[in-house]
């Protein structure tokens, strides 16, 4: 509001400034979906099938994690091709916006915090790496938006560990149908965890996504793991 002192145009003091507003203006918004995409050998096929058929304005930020431990990656060169959507390496503090799409580093575990994408030295240097479970588990600490964790082609077992944390905030849970997928190790050991909600082709991954999107809340599936398809 505004009051005339000497002729002069004045802001009230009141009205100047309200420390609960600005708090809410400088806080980020962590409410809008996020999608994990976790994946490995093979992953490539499926992130390209899934970015192909998915529209660029549902309000939702993709994460695609992958494994890399010694090669750099370049999804970030070559996903853009195939979506409208900006694609972005993840940088430390970088902030997670919808309608982008980012990509894990090589050699780090993501993590988020306040908005923002964490980067830590991996956690597993050795091994099958974890970091699909790691990020998955901070998200469900950390994020306050739906939460959906998509699992594709890729060797060993990582993100199945971190699926019942995802059902248990109210998340939904996606595996690659294991015949459409370069190696089907990782979306088979996401089945047999006992908490994935679909198994379908990347392009009807798409399509379950956007119906998410757009449905504004989760639609539990008759059949706990069932094929859903487009008409």
């Amino acid at each position: 509001m505004h009051e005339k002192v000497n002729g002069l145009v004045a802001v009230r003091a009141d009205w100047a400034y309200n420390p609960e507003t600005t708090m809410k203006i400088n806080q980020p918004n962590n409410d809008f979906p996020v999608v994990c995409v976790g994946g490995s050998a093979g992953g490539l096929d499926a992130y390209i099938r899934l970015l192909r058929n998915l529209p660029a304005d549902l309000g939702v930020a993709f994460v695609i994690v992958n494994h890399l431990r010694t090669v750099a990656t370049r999804l970030h060169e070559i996903l853009p091709r195939y979506t409208a959507m900006p694609v972005e390496l993840i940088s430390e503090r970088l902030l997670i916006e919808p309608n982008h799409v980012f990509i894990i580093p090589e050699k780090r575990d993501l993590h988020v915090l306040a908005g923002e994408f964490r980067l830590k030295p991996i956690s597993k240097p050795q091994g099958w790496p974890d970091v699909i479970t790691v990020f998955l588990k901070s998200l469900t600490q950390h994020w306050a938006g739906q939460l959906v964790a998509v699992i594709v082609s890729g060797y060993d077992g990582d993100g199945a560990a971190a699926l019942g944390g995802i059902k248990e905030v109210g998340g939904i849970t996606i595996a690659q149908k294991l015949d459409t997928a370069g190696q089907p190790d990782m979306p088979e050991s996401a089945i047999a965890s006992g908490f994935i909600d679909y198994v379908l082709s990347p392009e009807d991954i798409a399509f379950e996504l956007a119906r998410i999107a757009r449905s504004g809340k989760r639609a539990s599936p008759a059949n706990p793991v069932g094929s859903r398809r487009r008409d």
